[in-house]
């Protein structure tokens, strides 16, 4: 098998990700509702203080996913940020240390309409895949600007 290592995020182009972040060792990131609605309400904040423009957003249990248009910088600055507040208030509410969040985040560069339109619809169709729903408007923690949107 070819390894092929990642791209550094200092080569990458200002554009648009697929960014996908993971809990340590698969672990939950989001253990119920109010875990999500923390969060949803934390993205909230994070889109207009970075300046992204977002395409799609999945909570699952162990990871989201999300699709964003922005600088490279604003990516990360974001991501980190985000993460990070989440990661304090997670650890706070569940009486828990340390890391939350494992390796570095998935920032995957989408290159045209037709792989944007792809992604999309993989991220919002995760949960069906999981077996969470059955339609992926039966989920309530994903939502797209092209249609269902988050609560």
């Amino acid at each position: 098998m070819d390894l092929v290592p990642r791209i550094l995020r200092t080569e990458l182009d200002d554009g648009i990700f697929h960014v996908i972040a993971r809990g340590v060792n698969r672990c939950a990131i989001y253990r119920d509702d109010e875990d999500r609605r923390t969060f949803v309400r934390l993205f909230a904040r994070t889109v207009p203080r970075y300046g992204w423009d977002v395409h799609a957003l999945c909570l699952m249990t162990t990871h989201y996913h999300v699709v964003l248009d922005t600088t490279v910088l604003r990516m990360y600055r974001g991501i980190q940020w985000m993460n990070g507040l989440y990661a304090r208030l997670f650890n706070r509410r569940w009486d828990r240390c340390g890391h939350l969040f494992g390796e570095r985040y998935v920032s995957k560069p989408i290159e045209d309409e037709d792989q944007l339109a792809n992604t999309c619809g993989y991220v919002l169709l995760n949960p069906v895949r999981a077996g969470l729903c059955q339609d992926p408007r039966g989920w309530p923690w994903s939502g797209s600007k092209y249609g269902k949107s988050l609560d």
